[in-house]
């Protein structure tokens, strides 16, 4: 599966390692790749994450998860 997810706040390869980093740490999450001039993430995952599981990694980092 891809999920999309929209994120404000990052500007910046160290905003991009750390949202990258969070999201790849999360077990059945295959790949995170960050977009910081369209500000989202997408994220190849197993059917088993949830976006919430997602969400909550990404903010845990101090980032607004928007959609």
């Amino acid at each position: 599966m891809e999920t999309i997810l929209k994120v404000e706040g990052m500007t910046c390869g160290h905003c991009k390692k750390s949202v990258e980093g969070a999201v790849s740490e999360l077990e059945g999450v295959k790949s995170a790749a960050v977009d910081l001039e369209a500000a989202n993430v997408t994220i190849v995952h197993e059917e088993n994450v949830s976006v919430d599981t997602m969400k909550a990694a990404i903010e845990d980092q101090g980032y607004d998860v928007v959609s």
